[in-house]
């Protein structure tokens, strides 16, 4: 098993697959490491090198009780891509790990990176505000905290049956091995981590940290996203971006690296390889 100890003393687990051009995974909330096993097996099988870590918290990295927020996640990845030495590296990131890397980015510059993909992700902000009608009120992310607070198993069987997949569309058809993997990398996390991790993703504004960004960047995410309200996120931040291009999904919910694994990973190594 890979760990690395961040600066301010904090143990991560990664994996680091095959040898290449390095692709670097980052996961959503409250997931690890593991929901990448497609993409990594995609892109290992085509000759990249695959790395993906825990975010501190989450999954096998140490439950520690402080830093659960975007900037100590993306110095804790500057650390790890340090620890790596890795250059010329494509950032993936899903839902709250596309913050994570906009938030490296802003903070640690692009020396290492040549390319961001951002599928589903929270930025530039998901807040209803005036400047963002589309977004979700502060109900929403006190509901998330609530159901880690009171049942988390239950509640987290609930968002990946549900919402997380668009299981509870008309004519849907749950698959149980995907909720239950789900249910299993979420509880294998610290509860505190993730009962703070919202706040995280919820309450930061990245407008500064996208207008930071130079290198190409592919924005991804389908129209029906429950989790992140599609219209608040991928169009706004395609238009804060210097060099963004975005790839729209029609009908397609939030965790689309699982549930359409095929085109999604197709798209992205088009995108690498162009």
């Amino acid at each position: 098993m890979a760990t690395m100890t961040t600066p301010d003393g904090v143990e991560l687990f990664y994996k680091d697959w095959g040898s290449g051009r390095p692709i670097v995974f980052s996961h959503g909330w409250p997931l690890s490491a593991d929901d990448w096993d497609n993409q990594m097996l995609f892109f290992l099988g085509h000759g990249f090198r695959v790395i993906a870590h825990d975010r501190r918290g989450h999954g096998r990295s140490a439950q520690v009780s402080d830093g659960h927020d975007m900037n100590h996640y993306a110095d804790d990845l500057a650390a790890l891509l340090d620890h790596l030495d890795l250059r010329d590296a494509v950032l993936v990131g899903h839902s709250a790990g596309g913050g994570e890397l906009v938030r490296y980015l802003g903070r640690h510059g692009e020396s290492r990176v040549a390319k961001l993909v951002l599928i589903s992700s929270v930025v530039p902000s998901q807040q209803l505000t005036d400047a963002n009608p589309d977004g979700q009120p502060p109900e929403v992310f006190a509901g998330l905290k609530q159901g880690i607070a009171t049942n988390r198993s239950a509640f987290y069987r609930e968002v990946a049956a549900g919402p997380f997949y668009g299981y509870n569309r008309p004519g849907a058809e749950p698959n149980e091995a995907v909720i239950e993997n789900w249910w299993r990398q979420g509880m294998m996390g610290s509860a505190k981590a993730q009962f703070d991790c919202v706040d995280a993703f919820a309450q930061e504004d990245y407008t500064d940290d996208l207008k930071k960004i130079s290198v190409p960047v592919l924005v991804m995410q389908g129209d029906d996203d429950q989790i992140v309200p599609y219209r608040s996120t991928a169009p706004r931040a395609v238009e804060i971006l210097a060099n963004g291009t975005l790839k729209t999904y029609p009908g397609w919910p939030h965790g689309i690296p699982t549930t359409n694994a095929d085109v999604v990973n197709a798209d992205i190594l088009e995108f690498v390889e162009s």
